[in-house]
C-alpha cells in the first residue's frame, strides 16, 4: 500500500457501531474481493471489498472478518483469516500480512490463516442462531459478475440451512454514511491531492493539447503523492464532449475557444474524492461561458446551504430544481411557457441539468448512506450542478465535496481548489 497506516482506532470503533446493531446470538462474515481476470494471465488490479476495509482496515485478498459478539469464547468475538504468508509468496508477490501485522493494521487480536476457517467457522455456527450475510443493496448497484461474497453466501445457505439469515447491508447503510473523523481526515487528504493535480494542470492546458495528456499530467501528480491514482474513470470532455455525462475516451484535441469539463479525483487509502471543474482551453473564458458558468456556480452555492441535519435527498433535489429553473430562465434557455407546459415527471430543467446534484461519498465514490431519512451531521456530500447545451457546444458542471455539521453551514473539503473565475483565468496566465 502506498498510503500511511491508518490509526487502527477507527477500525475498533467501525467494528462497535456494527456490533451494536447486531441481534443476539448472531454471527456475521465479511469476504475480501477476488482479483478478477482479464486473459491468460493477466489480472486487474486488486481493489479490496470496502465493507471489509472499513471494518478491518485489511487491504489484501483472500481475507475474512467474522464478527460474532456473543462467542461463549471471548477471543473469537473478533476474528480476522488472512491468506498464510510464507518465503516462496514474499519472493513472487511481495509483502502479505502476517498475524502480527493483521492485528497492528486491524486491531484484531485474534488472527488465523484462511486454511483453518471452514473448521474454525463451523465450530462458531453451532453457537449461533443467526448469520449476517453481506449483499450489495446500493442503489446504483449493477453486477453481474459473481463475487466472493456471493458464493460465500450460497455456500453457507446450503450447509446451514437450519440458521436465520440477515442483512449486513442496512446496518452498513447507516454506519458507513455518518463519518468518524479519522476518516474525514483521509478524505481531506484525497482532496488535497486532487487540488494538487488541479493546479498542475491549470499550468499544462493550452489549446491543441490532447485530453488524454491532461489525463497524464493528473495521474502522475496523483501517484506522486501516495494515491493509487483516479478514484473513478476520469473525465476529460473538451467541447462538445462535455454533454455526454459518461464521456471517459479522453482522446481529442482541445481546441481553442472550447471549455473543457474535467471530472476527476484522487483517491487516498481507498477513501474518494470527487472533484468537477470546467475550465477555458485559451485561458479566459468568452461572455457567454462566463455567463453560464456563474450560473452553475450560484446554483451550487446555493444547493450547499441546503446540506443541513435535517434534509430529505429527495425534496432537496426538488429545491434545487427550482434555484436551476430561475438560472436557466435568466440564460434565455427556457421561457415562462416551458414552465407552465412542463412534465411534472419531468420538470422543464432537465432539459439542460438531467442529473442529481448530490450523492454520499466516502469509500466508494457514490458511496453507502441512508438517502430516505433525514441528513446527519458528518455525512459527506458531493454537491455537482451542471448545464448543458449541445447547441453551443458547452457543458460546465462545477463539484465539491462537503461535510455536513451540526450546526452552521457545511465544510467545503475543496474550499482550497480554484472556482472563481478571476482565479483561475489569473492562474492559466501564469
Amino acid at each position: 500500500m502506498k498510503y500511511e497506516l491508518i490509526p487502527s482506532t477507527l477500525f475498533k470503533k467501525n467494528r462497535k457501531k456494527f456490533m451494536a446493531r447486531m441481534k443476539p446470538k448472531s454471527i456475521a462474515v465479511f469476504n475480501s474481493n477476488d482479483i478478477y481476470p482479464i486473459s491468460a494471465d493477466s489480472t486487474m488490479p486488486f481493489q479490496q471489498h470496502r465493507d471489509l476495509f472499513y471494518l478491518s482496515g485489511a487491504d489484501q485478498e483472500e481475507t475474512v472478518l467474522v464478527l460474532f459478539p456473543s462467542a461463549l469464547d471471548k477471543k473469537h468475538r473478533e476474528i480476522l483469516f488472512v491468506r498464510e504468508t510464507n518465503d516462496h509468496i514474499a519472493i513472487w508477490e511481495g509483502e502479505k500480512l502476517t498475524k502480527e501485522k493483521a492485528t497492528q493494521v486491524s486491531g484484531i487480536h485474534t488472527i488465523y490463516w484462511l486454511k483453518d476457517f471452514d473448521k474454525i467457522f463451523f465450530d462458531l455456527m453451532t453457537e449461533a442462531e443467526t448469520i449476517y450475510l453481506n449483499t450489495n443493496e446500493h442503489y446504483r448497484q449493477a453486477v453481474v459478475t459473481q463475487t466472493r461474497e456471493d458464493r460465500f453466501i450460497e455456500k453457507t445457505k446450503q450447509k446451514f440451512p437450519a440458521h436465520l439469515v440477515a442483512k449486513s447491508n442496512p446496518i452498513l447503510q447507516e454506519i458507513r454514511g455518518i463519518k468518524e473523523p479519522e476518516e474525514i481526515i483521509l478524505m481531506q487528504k484525497a482532496c488535497d491531492i486532487t487540488e494538487k493535480g488541479f493546479r498542475r494542470v491549470l499550468n499544462f492546458v493550452k489549446p491543441g493539447v490532447w485530453e488524454y495528456e491532461i489525463e497524464a499530467e493528473l495521474l502522475h501528480e496523483f501517484v506522486s503523492n501516495r494515491s493509487k491514482g483516479f478514484s473513478y474513470t476520469p473525465i476529460i470532455a473538451a467541447g462538445n464532449s462535455a454533454n455526454v455525462l459518461h464521456y471517459i475516451e479522453n482522446n481529442r484535441q482541445c481546441q481553442k475557444g472550447d471549455l473543457i469539463l474535467m471530472d476527476v479525483a484522487a483517491e487516498y487509502a481507498n477513501y474518494s474524492s470527487d472533484l468537477t471543474r470546467t475550465i477555458p482551453v485559451s485561458g479566459t473564458f468568452n461572455k457567454r461561458q462566463k455567463e453560464v458558468y456563474l450560473a452553475v456556480l450560484r446554483v451550487k452555492n446555493e444547493a450547499t446551504k441546503m446540506l443541513v441535519p435535517g434534509t430529505i435527498w429527495a425534496e432537496y433535489h426538488k429545491e434545487v430544481g427550482k434555484i436551476m429553473t430561475s438560472e436557466l430562465l435568466g440564460l434565455g434557455l427556457l421561457d415562462k411557457a416551458d414552465i407552465q407546459n412542463e412534465d411534472k415527471e419531468w420538470p422543464a430543467y432537465k432539459k439542460y441539468f438531467m442529473h442529481g446534484t448530490s450523492h454520499h461519498i466516502g469509500l466508494d465514490t457514490h458511496d453507502y448512506g441512508q438517502l430516505k431519512t433525514p441528513m446527519k451531521a458528518n455525512m459527506v456530500f458531493t454537491v455537482e450542478p451542471g448545464i448543458y447545451i449541445p447547441d453551443e457546444k458547452m457543458g460546465i458542471r462545477l463539484e465539491d465535496d462537503v461535510v455536513i455539521q451540526e450546526k452552521g453551514a457545511p465544510i467545503n473539503l475543496m474550499k482550497n481548489i480554484p472556482i472563481a473565475v478571476e482565479e483561475i483565468e489569473q492562474l492559466m496566465a501564469n
